[in-house]
């Protein structure tokens, strides 16, 4: 006689509560759940500025450049008239020559004598921090006081002319205010003077990044000051460098203030002085402004700006692969 057995089920004890899950993930859950809009309430105020300041204004130019548009009227449609009138408009091939000239003459300036100061400046101590505040602090200034300052000092009867003559260094002022070419150069010299502690900054960050037993090993090799910049600070803020003369490009080939000023708003003598910019300010106010004018200059402008920037990366690009 066979007996079945039976085997009794376990029973359960009572039911474990599910785990509650962290608050964050229960945040991060509800933002998943988010509207697609949410993250534009975090990007919009700057969205709306750059398209209401950059965007709008940009476009807004560019079709004004078609047109015959003044001050006073909208205008009508004239196609490319404005930019063949660029042609043969003197004051245009003036303004570009400057403008040229100006870039041609400051960038490799700004490039090459910020990272001289910043190497002379680098490193810890009081002197060396007050040097450095001391060259920084013609950045924070405004261009208007600069350019005031700098007329008073290179005028006819201005402290530069003054000391010189009390020196017999010259018997007859020089024009620095007054000739053409002398200003131009004067108002490159203030540029220079006014940007070298922002670039020196720059350079002081790229500086701390370089190894500094690559400066033992040039040492050790019996490299001098020159050789050791030329080899190894050089090479170790090349990157720095090229991202500088990118900067320094646009800023000299937009210059406005220091021109302006020195010059007292006339372009200097038979506006032989006038740069892009200025060129600009003239057609576009004032009663008489033609903003369809002014806008093809500026449409030049950035073309010409974007030629030039588009050159750089491609080389910046070239050395980076060599490297």
């Amino acid at each position: 006689m066979s007996h079945a057995s039976t085997t009794a089920a376990p029973s359960r004890g009572p039911a474990r509560e599910a785990p509650r899950r962290p608050e964050r993930r229960r945040r991060s859950r509800h933002w998943a759940r988010s509207p697609w809009f949410v993250p534009l309430l975090f990007s919009g105020g700057a969205l709306a500025v750059v398209l209401v300041m950059t965007i709008f204004p940009f476009f807004n130019t560019l079709a004004l450049s078609f047109t015959d548009a003044t001050m006073l009227r909208d205008g009508r449609f004239i196609g490319l008239d404005n930019f063949r009138e660029l042609l043969t408009d003197t004051r245009f091939g003036t303004a570009l020559l400057n403008s040229t000239l100006y870039v041609v003459v400051v960038v490799p300036m700004m490039v090459v004598l910020p990272l001289i100061l910043a190497n002379l400046v680098a490193g810890g101590g009081r002197l060396l921090g007050f040097f450095r505040t001391a060259y920084y602090v013609p950045v924070v200034m405004s261009a208007v006081v600069v350019g005031l300052i700098w007329t008073n000092l290179l005028e006819r009867r201005g402290l530069v002319n003054e000391t010189l003559q009390w020196l017999h260094a010259l018997t007859e002022p020089i024009p620095f205010l007054t000739d053409r070419w002398l200003l131009l150069f004067s108002a490159m010299f203030v540029t220079v003077w006014m940007g070298l502690g922002y670039y020196m900054v720059i350079y002081l960050a790229a500086l701390a990044s370089i190894d500094p037993s690559l400066y033992d090993a040039a040492a050790m090799d019996g490299a001098g000051v020159v050789r050791t910049f030329l080899s190894v600070t050089m090479p170790g803020v090349r990157n720095t460098m090229m991202l500088v003369a990118m900067f320094s490009s646009v800023a000299a080939f937009r210059v406005f203030g220091e021109v302006y000023v020195l010059t007292g708003g006339t372009g200097g003598p038979g506006g032989g002085v006038v740069t892009m910019t200025m060129l600009i300010q003239r057609e576009g106010t004032g009663l008489q402004a033609r903003t369809g004018y002014a806008g093809a200059i500026s449409l030049v402008m950035f073309v010409i700006l974007a030629i030039v920037l588009m050159l750089q990366i491609i080389v910046q690009n070239r050395e980076g692969r060599k490297s």
